[in-house]
């Protein structure tokens, strides 16, 4: 089921609930993605839903922190409550021994052992990673402890 009629499921569900927090999650996502399908004037595929569910998530973690910072606890609460819920619409994470395995491939394929070319080594393991879920600093912090 592609994202955009997984969402409108879920909103009704929600609706019908009445579980507003959950149901402005939603909305703001749907939004998102169907401002970015306008924008571009084509359908969404997978990675391009990925991409604007990635952006929402990591503007809902700068938030909160920002709100931490700020003195703001309830409002932090109330944005990391919304990231839990948009996280379940992210496909499943990517173990760390998984990680480890396309590193190591893609360090094999491109034959690369200086730092200096990280960045080759970088796009090899995300195309082994595709479709799973990466931190990509983490990914990133990984491949430099390996190249170095």
């Amino acid at each position: 089921m592609a994202l955009l009629e997984r969402l409108q499921k879920d909103m009704v569900e929600a609706m019908k609930a009445k579980q507003e927090l959950r149901l402005g999650a939603i909305r703001m996502l749907k939004a998102a993605l169907m401002k970015h399908k306008v924008d571009t004037m084509k359908d969404l595929d997978e990675t391009e839903e990925m991409k604007v569910l990635n952006s929402i998530l990591k503007q809902r973690k700068e938030a909160a922190d920002m709100f931490r910072k700020g003195g703001r606890p309830e409002q932090a609460d109330k944005e990391e409550a919304e990231l839990k819920i948009l996280e379940s619409y992210m496909p499943a994470g990517a173990s760390d021994e998984e990680i480890e395995a396309a590193i190591a491939a893609a360090i094999a394929e491109t034959g690369i052992s200086s730092l200096k070319q990280m960045g080759v080594v970088m796009k090899a393991a995300q195309a082994k990673l595709s479709g799973k879920r990466v931190d990509g600093k983490a990914l990133s912090e990984k491949v430099r402890s390996k190249l170095s």
